[in-house]
């Protein structure tokens, strides 16, 4: 026979009665120690006395002191002491229900929820997911535990309120728009500690650790996103969730995995493909790509070839999206013209008296007025066709395979826009077939080099030079000159502005900045018609 002995025979033990009679016990008598009738067998004392008759037994004491208190006693007296839940409740497959616990009529226990021991969950409660119910807490008539919420041990929610979740300290978080963001994508009940990542001018990266089997893993990037500069955050967004999603499919087709072959974008709790803080500024997030590294300079060879070969890959496989669909979220982003004209009208206005501090590299852009038009004038006339573009080449913006050095994944989507496949072929040389870092202050140590050039333009055209069409591959050391005077052009006008776009660390270093690309704008021009041949002989 199924029986259970029941410690406390008033209003709540009777209701736990009738629960057992419907969930199949055949049998179900009380200790008490005040109140006697035909089902009181005895006294809460005398329970050692009932093991051998009565093997399995629960605490139905409304107090909750008492409640846990006895329910600890009998499970230490050797009782079988199971959670009984009344069949017109609803418990998540994924909950967790503790010995001696109750949850009664019509409650609702929702996914990945924790009910420790002892717990009473009255009549009509809800308890949203993943929430954390303690020892001998009572969830009272009617009530709401909202998602992510912890009720603490023996803590008694009354009838018919509403708990909403409380915030976790996080190891890392300094501000309460970076929490917000952690929260908005539904990170902050499990993440163990956030921390600055990357080596980006413009956004605000962190890193996000979460607990894993062996330990905290970097599992997701969040990015507070520079308003100043994306002034459309919701179409920078589109055009990145619209493209990676694109690239998912194209990469399953190429037998790929695209779960390391492209960035894997996250929509906040509320399904929006961004979050807004309180000062309205827009953050978004991505998956985390293990094993794998990003490389700020060329260290090997072997590197910048990969670098060709990824970038050309990745205007090859967005070679049918169409370029018409994406927001132009920064007009004119590579109007070499347009950049020229703003060059002059902070060049004019001199906000900050810098120009008395710069005048070569003020001439030495002025000189060079006509080259701007080059590539804009062939695309302005239909000669040079516009492709789904990165617009941010940079050897950085690839993450490598950690173990086998290859070119696995494009990162950085902030720019992708209509633009021009010289465009992106000349920003990665701008970046990678340079002998130092962009702010590098001797400029000795800064040079085009050509072995470099070569090896990114066998990469890239081994992969395009079927897709370019003839006019695009002629364009391509134009687009390497250009992008590198357009920089130089940009370092030098945020310069004269007062750095108000690029982060800088002291206060000449937009125009240290400028001056390592004019140096390298000075070479390419010196070897420009080797670069036109080195693109010729990988054409034949």
């Amino acid at each position: 026979m199924k029986s259970l002995l029941i410690l406390g025979a008033g209003g709540f033990g009777h209701m736990i009665q009738e629960t057992a009679y419907l969930l199949g016990y055949e049998n179900a008598v009380f200790l008490d120690d005040a109140v006697k009738d035909k089902d009181v067998v005895g006294k809460c004392c005398d329970y050692k006395n009932f093991l051998e008759e009565y093997d399995t037994a629960v605490a139905a004491l409304g107090d909750n002191n008492m409640r846990l208190y006895w329910t600890e006693k009998l499970m230490e007296a050797g009782y079988q002491v199971p959670a009984l839940i009344h069949p017109s409740a609803v418990v998540s497959p994924s909950a967790e229900i503790g010995n001696g616990s109750f949850v009664m009529q019509r409650a609702v226990v929702n996914t990945h929820t924790v009910v420790e021991h002892g717990v009473l969950v009255n009549s009509g409660a809800v308890i949203d997911h993943d929430s954390h119910i303690c020892s001998g807490a009572h969830v009272g008539l009617g009530s709401v535990v909202k998602a992510n919420c912890t009720i603490g041990s023996r803590e008694k929610v009354e009838a018919g309120e509403v708990i909403f979740s409380t915030r976790r300290k996080i190891d890392g978080v300094d501000n309460r728009n970076l929490e917000d963001a952690i929260y908005a994508f539904g990170f902050g009940n499990r993440c163990s500690y956030v921390k600055p990542f990357g080596a980006g001018h413009i956004n605000e990266t962190y890193a996000v650790y979460m607990p894993g089997e062996d330990g905290d893993e970097l599992s997701y990037v969040l990015q507070r996103v520079n308003s100043n500069v994306f002034k459309d955050p919701a179409g920078v967004m589109e055009n990145i969730f619209g493209v990676t999603e694109y690239l998912r499919n194209e990469i399953r087709q190429e037998g790929g995995n695209p779960d390391r072959e492209t960035l894997s974008y996250i929509k906040t709790k509320s399904g929006c493909n961004y979050f807004e803080d309180g000062e309205g500024e827009p953050w978004r997030c991505y998956n985390f790509i293990p094993d794998s590294v990003c490389y700020q300079l060329v260290e090997e060879p072997e590197q910048f070839y990969q670098s060709g070969s990824s970038f050309g890959h990745f205007l090859k496989q967005l070679g049918n999206y169409p370029a018409s669909r994406l927001h132009e979220t920064i007009p004119d982003f590579h109007n070499t013209v347009k950049r020229f004209e703003a060059f002059q009208v902070a060049l004019k206005r001199d906000l900050k008296n810098r120009a008395v501090t710069c005048k070569p590299e003020i001439r030495f852009v002025l000189d060079r007025e006509a080259d701007c038009g080059v590539l804009v004038t062939k695309q302005e006339d239909g000669r040079l066709p516009l492709r789904v573009t990165h617009n941010d080449t940079k050897l950085n913006n690839i993450l490598f395979d950690a173990k086998t050095g290859k070119g696995l994944c494009i990162i950085d989507l902030d720019t992708i826009m209509p633009g021009l496949a010289a465009n992106d072929f000349g920003d990665s040389i701008r970046f990678g077939a340079a002998t130092a870092a962009e702010d590098e202050r001797n400029l000795d140590l800064m040079h085009f080099d050509l072995n470099l050039y070569e090896l990114y333009v066998k990469g890239y055209l081994e992969e395009t030079k079927d897709v370019l069409t003839e006019e695009e591959i002629k364009s391509l050391p134009w687009g390497a000159r250009l992008m590198t005077l357009e920089c130089g052009i940009r370092f030098l006008t945020d310069y004269l502005q007062g750095d108000t776009y690029f982060k800088t660390e002291y206060p000449e270093h937009n125009l240290v900045r400028a001056r390592t690309q004019f140096r390298l704008v000075d070479e390419m021009e010196q070897n420009f018609d080797k670069m036109q041949e080195i693109i010729q002989k990988y054409t034949k």
